[in-house]
């Protein structure tokens, strides 16, 4: 199963919206869900995309 997250290029004004973006790439990956993403690697889609990554 791949899921599909569209989200800011900004990491925002506030930590917690990064934090809340890593910790969905880490929930993907623990539930074994692949990640569709638009490529960025900046911003709130970056940490998603990172955390994917990280954890492989």
């Amino acid at each position: 199963m791949r899921i599909c997250v569209f989200c800011g290029s900004s990491p925002g004004h506030d930590s917690q919206y990064v934090n809340a973006a890593r910790a969905l790439g880490t929930l993907l990956t623990d539930r074994n869900i692949g990640l569709v993403y638009g490529g960025a690697s900046v911003g709130l889609m970056g940490a998603v995309a990172d955390a994917v990554l990280d954890k492989g």
